[in-house]
């Protein structure tokens, strides 16, 4: 059959036979030369940049080791300081400056602590010391004379001795609660006061309490340990025809406890002071001696130990008023 436009089919047979492309191919010689150029070209780029990034990310790094070490050697005052840019390393050396801060005031406190607790063990040993040698030292003691200084050695020793079942207590409260059980703080208060009333009615003071079930769950012995230290504390740091009032109640998903107490007006800025070891408001008020300064430290520590809340408030007419907070409980199981 012909083909109909005649033209046309002797055009394209006379075209040349050519094949698109999109450019002209390489020889392999042209192509290992321009390899080795993008290598010798491209190698120092890299070394570089690499050098770059990692002398930024170790630095902090090296700062960190640095600082860390000098720390370890017991410079507890130094910090890592980082400062910008703010990234992951940044961020971990602001954690870390945290912790350094927390050791240094843990150890400090500690330093502070074996301080005072040495100097108020060696003061009674010291009295006690000085009363037998000077009781040995006459030649002419009689009876008497020998039984007075043992009565007041006793003394001593009895004063010695609730200074070390305070720092027990005070050593076992801050180590945690070791077991928890479900108790009623109202049953707690109950049996504390029960034992403190004859104290208190000596001293002239009216002692009086508003209990609730509060039901919470902890350690017994240490929240026994709080509830009679904020009791001793309210009673031994007040004045005569004074009041002391205990409550306990349930709010929400929380149990309190608050005593408050009538006495010397305290101000604002002494009340944190108190829940520290060995702080008194004034050195021996009142004359006594049987303070020392462990009472709302102990109830401090109970207080962290379960996770609690402490509030305290300085009353206008004199005394406190502290509250502890608790997480509710489930209630005890009766017999």
């Amino acid at each position: 059959m012909g083909c109909p436009v005649k033209g046309v089919c002797a055009f394209r047979r006379a075209e040349p036979d050519v094949k698109p492309s999109c450019g002209a191919r390489l020889s392999p010689p042209q192509l290992l030369t321009g390899s080795a150029v993008a290598l010798v070209l491209l190698i120092p780029v890299a070394l570089a940049l690499g050098w770059f990034v990692a002398g930024r990310f170790l630095h902090p790094l090296r700062a960190i080791t640095a600082t860390a070490t000098i720390i370890s050697a017991g410079d507890l005052h130094r910090r890592l300081d980082l400062g910008d840019p703010t990234d992951e390393l940044t961020e971990l050396g602001h954690t870390l400056d945290d912790l350094f801060a927390r050791l240094e005031a843990s150890f400090d406190a500690q330093r502070h602590f074996v301080a005072n607790a040495s100097h108020e063990l060696r003061t009674p040993l010291a009295g006690l010391r000085t009363l037998l040698e000077v009781a040995l030292a006459d030649p002419d003691a009689d009876t008497d004379t020998l039984r007075s200084a043992c009565q007041e050695a006793l003394a001593l020793g009895g004063h010695q001795e609730r200074l070390v079942q305070a720092l027990l207590a005070l050593a076992t409260s801050e180590r945690g609660v070791t077991r928890r059980d479900t108790l009623d703080l109202a049953h707690v208060v109950e049996g504390v006061l029960a034992s403190r009333r004859d104290q208190a009615t000596q001293k002239g003071i009216d002692l009086t309490e508003h209990l609730t079930p509060a039901v919470t769950s902890g350690d017994p012995r240490l929240i026994e340990s709080l509830v009679a230290n904020l009791v001793d504390n309210a009673i031994r740091h007040n004045h005569a025809d004074g009041q002391v009032k205990v409550t306990t109640q349930t709010s929400g998903t929380q149990v309190a406890l608050t005593v408050t107490n009538s006495g010397p007006v305290i101000p604002d800025n002494q009340i944190q002071r108190l829940f520290h070891p060995f702080q008194k408001l004034a050195p021996d008020r009142h004359g006594s001696r049987d303070g020392y300064g462990l009472g709302l430290a102990i109830v401090n520590a109970v207080t962290q130990a379960h996770h609690a809340t402490l509030t305290t408030s300085a009353r206008p007419e004199g005394g406190l008023s502290i509250t502890v907070r608790f997480s509710r409980g489930s209630h005890p199981s009766r017999p």
